[in-house]
C-alpha cells in the first residue's frame, strides 16, 4: 500500500519567504484563495486575522503554519497535491508577502490512484 502523501508540501523558496514573514509579523496561516479580487492565490495572514469556519478545510500544517482551503474549492482540489512556492511579483492585496517584491504561488500535481487511495484510506479526502 502507498503511504498517504502530504496535501501541501513548500518549496525552500516559500520556507524562506514564511521564515522572513514570521520574524515580522509573528505566526502565520494560509488560506487558498477561491478567486475573486487576488485571483486563486495562497494568502498568508498573521495567524487568527483571518476567520476560519466549518466551511474550511484544513488542508495541511506546513512546520507550524495552518493551511486552509475552503470546502467547495476542495472537491475540485482534493485529487492534487499543491506546492507552495514564491515567484517575482506582487502578492495579494491582502496577503503579508505583498511590497516584499515576491509572491506565493500554488503549482500543483495530480496524485496517482495509489495516492489518492492512501488518501481515503486515511480519512484525508
Amino acid at each position: 500500500m502507498v503511504e498517504a502523501p502530504e496535501q501541501v508540501i513548500t518549496t525552500p523558496a516559500a520556507e524562506e519567504l514564511m521564515s522572513r514573514l514570521e520574524e515580522k509579523h509573528g505566526v502565520l496561516m494560509f488560506h487558498q484563495s477561491g478567486g475573486c479580487c487576488d485571483g486563486s492565490s495562497p494568502m498568508c495572514y498573521p495567524r487568527g486575522e483571518f476567520l476560519v469556519g466549518d466551511s474550511d478545510v484544513l488542508m495541511a500544517t506546513l512546520g507550524d503554519t495552518p493551511f486552509y482551503m475552503s470546502r467547495s474549492q476542495f472537491e475540485y482540489w482534493k485529487h492534487t497535491q499543491l506546492i507552495l512556492d514564491v515567484v517575482p511579483g506582487r502578492g495579494g492585496m491582502f496577503s503579508l508577502e505583498n511590497g516584499e517584491g515576491v509572491r506565493f504561488l500554488i503549482r500543483s500535481r495530480v496524485f496517482t490512484d495509489g495516492e489518492i487511495a492512501a488518501l481515503r484510506s486515511a480519512g484525508r479526502i
